[in-house]
This record gives structure tokens, sequence and C-alpha cells, in this order.
């Protein structure tokens, strides 16, 4: 008889592992084995804060949304799925009915529920049930690893795409972290010919030169600013992506974007209301837009991870297992410097 296990969260900075309940596949649903569970940034601020914005964790919860595993068992009514089949999970189920989902945009469904946001638990266990059509199948050699990370990976390509990033254009992404990394990846792979990335941390940096970053600013040797007018020949980029999620890097993306360019905000600051120089961007005729999540980008990453036109597996810094979630969890909150990306092998 398989047993499940899991990794709750246990108050703040502290983890304990349980045995739960085996979930049970409805109809369309398929149960899976987890195999690779990623460390998302937003795992380590509730365990660390206890809630992000609205969003407070109650009572013992699992944290972990970023993962891939093995099909172990299908619903009656599953017809795309086999027992076997190694999959990604996209971890929002959302209604289906809204107007939001019903013209592609269901990523702003307000009914959604998304692992690791609480109510609803998240992937550190050893089992789950997850919707057919929510599960997207990996090629043979496309790993695991690389399966759990086609989730931050969405959330790059949908930067990039909400950037209209093109052939030929100069980007500055604010951000070394998995998704300024991931960011800089889709750009390359949409054709920028000039990625600029900025952080404090010269791991990260490292890391981005790595991954093809024609030039990389570290903000805590130089004013950023003044280093990308010169990295552009006081141009300014046609795409400036933030990441960060810092009110700093905020505020200087108006800085650096060029004359009729484009600023997209991804990385959510610790306070909601943060200062803007909107006057410097109207002069510029520059376009803001946001992002959330990621929508119907799945099957992209997994097919750019297939063909080889992005290399997420270089990403992965450290890897931990599931005796350790905790250490791991330690190790990443007091290892800033030293982490890229952590995986927890199940």
């Amino acid at each position: 008889m398989m047993k499940n296990k899991a990794v709750f969260m246990s108050g703040t900075n502290n983890m304990i592992t349980k045995e739960v309940p085996m979930p049970v596949p409805g109809p369309k649903d398929a149960l899976i084995k987890v195999d690779v569970v990623g460390i998302c940034g937003s795992d380590v601020h509730y365990y660390q804060h206890g809630r992000i914005g609205d969003f407070a964790v109650e009572g013992d919860f699992i944290l972990g949304h970023e993962c891939a595993g093995e099909v172990v068992a299908v619903g009656s009514a599953v017809k795309t799925l086999a027992v076997g089949d190694r999959v990604a999970l996209e971890p929002g189920k959302t209604c289906g009915k809204c107007k939001y989902c019903k013209t592609g945009r269901y990523n702003l469904c307000p009914d959604v529920a998304f692992f690791a946001t609480p109510p609803y638990h998240g992937v550190f266990t050893k089992y789950v049930t997850h919707p057919e059509d929510m599960c997207f199948k990996l090629p043979d050699h496309v790993s695991n690893t690389e399966g759990a990370l086609v989730e931050p990976l969405a959330v790059g390509l949908h930067a990039s795409g909400m950037g209209e990033v093109k052939l030929g254009d100069t980007v500055v992404i604010f951000g070394a972290g998995c998704i300024g990394l991931v960011t800089l990846l889709s750009c390359k792979a949409r054709g920028a010919s000039k990625v600029y990335v900025v952080d404090v941390l010269e791991n990260r940096l490292e890391t981005a030169r790595r991954l093809g970053a024609t030039d990389t600013v570290n903000a805590r040797e130089c004013n950023a600013v003044e280093r990308i007018a010169e990295l552009t020949a006081g141009q300014g980029a046609d795409v400036v992506i933030e990441t960060a999620g810092s009110e700093i890097t905020v505020k200087q993306t108006a800085d650096v974007v060029a004359r009729g360019g484009t600023i997209v905000l991804v990385g959510m600051t610790a306070k909601d209301e943060t200062s803007f120089n909107f006057m410097k961007l109207m002069g510029k005729e520059g376009n803001l837009k946001t992002i959330f999540r990621y929508r119907n980008l799945y099957p992209v990453a997994i097919n750019a991870i297939a063909s080889g036109s992005i290399d997420v597996k270089s990403i992965v810094s450290h890897e931990f297992d599931f005796d350790h979630v905790k250490e791991a969890f330690d190790f990443v909150v007091s290892n800033a410097k030293d982490v890229v990306k952590a995986v927890i092998r199940m």
C-alpha cells in the first residue's frame, strides 16, 4: 500500500513531516508521484514571514508549486494521460467559466486554486492529484528537474511576451534571481541582440553572464542608471523588465527605458505603494505593463526546453532531498548570495 507523506510549514521558520491521506483522483484527475520541486522566492517568503500581501498562512501548511513527477493512476474519464507518463504540473486550477477563463486569460480568474497560495496546499508531498488538462507531458529527453523549472520559465516567457521583445532589441532586466534568469533566456530566445542584467549579488550576475547576458551591472559597485546609459550609448533599452521587486529598481525602469519603449513589472515590492516618475515615462511616450503569473505557456516552455533553444538546467545551483526540506529552506534563507535556484528531489 502506497503511503503519502508531506512536509508542512508549522509556524515561521519551522517545518514538520506528517503522514497524510493518499489523495483520490476524480474522474478527470491524475494521481502524480511528485519527483522534483523547485523552491521559489514566494515559498521562502511564506516560510520566513507567514504571509504575502493578503495571503496569510494559517495552521500547518504545505509549500511548493514548481513541480514535475510521474502519473501513477488516472481517473475514469482521463483520455490524454497514462500511468508512467512524466508530467509538469501547471499549479493553478481555474473555474473555466468566467469571462477571463473564456477569453484565454485564465491567470486572471478570481476563483483560482493555486498550489501553495493559502488556503491551498502545495506539493512538498509524495503524491498529489491534479486535473488532466493541467498536467503536461514531458518528452523522454526532458528531465523532471527541467520539468519543475517549466513553471518559472513560463513567467519569463510571459514577461518577454508582454514586453513584445523581438529580434534586434536591447533589453535591461533588473534582478538576476531565478525569474530574472529565465527572463534573460526568454529574451535571448526571442532574438534580443543585447540583454543587460542588473543585480547586487555577484554570483547571480556570473550565472547571467554564463547564460548569455551581453553584460551585467553590479548596482552595489556603480550607479546602475548611469552604467546602462553608457552601455546603450545614451539611448536606453527598448524593453525593461523588473523582476527584483525592489522599490529602487521599479523606479529606475523609467530612467533606463528608451523613448517609445516598454516597461514590464514582474517582481512584487514589499510595500503595496511605491513612488514612480510617471512624468518621465510620459515624456518618453513609454508603455508600462504588468504581469500576473502566466497563461497558455506550458506547452511553449516544454517545446523550447526540448528543442534546446532554452537551457534551464544551468540555473539549478543546489539540490536537496525530501528528508531535508527544512535544511534546504534554511540554507536558501541564509545563503542568498550563493543560491541561484534550489530544487528538492522527492
